[in-house]
């Protein structure tokens, strides 16, 4: 992520070990990167992925976050980035056919998102 000189993380929030794909997750973040608070609420309203329910609490979380600071006006703040990193894995097995075993592997996520003033 690059960061420009006019772009100041006003605050931020974080959720860990979500159990959502990170590239789904990576998917969402990525849609409301660079807009501002209310369309990126109406985008995550209206998606009907488990991931954007998720992005959309961490969103008014980091809201709050910046309303308890009070450094800047909640109608200034834009997200100006984020990210989604791996969390740990469960592994799991399903029986196949010939004493065989296939391995599941059922990942999680730690999502972050940053508000700044534009």
């Amino acid at each position: 992520m690059t960061k420009r000189n006019d772009e100041k993380t006003v605050a931020s929030a974080t959720l860990r070990h979500v159990r959502v794909s990170p590239r789904k997750a990576r998917l969402i973040l990525n849609m409301i990167k660079g807009k501002q608070i209310e369309p990126a609420l109406q985008i995550l309203q209206f998606n009907p992925t488990k991931a954007a329910a998720l992005t959309r609490t961490l969103l008014k979380s980091a809201i709050a976050n910046a309303q308890e600071k009070g450094t800047a006006d909640i109608d200034d703040l834009w997200v100006t980035g984020g990210y989604v990193g791996m969390g740990k894995t469960l592994r799991r097995f399903l029986p196949r056919a010939q004493g065989r075993a296939t391995p599941i592997r059922k990942r999680s996520a730690h999502i972050t998102v940053k508000l700044g003033v534009r």
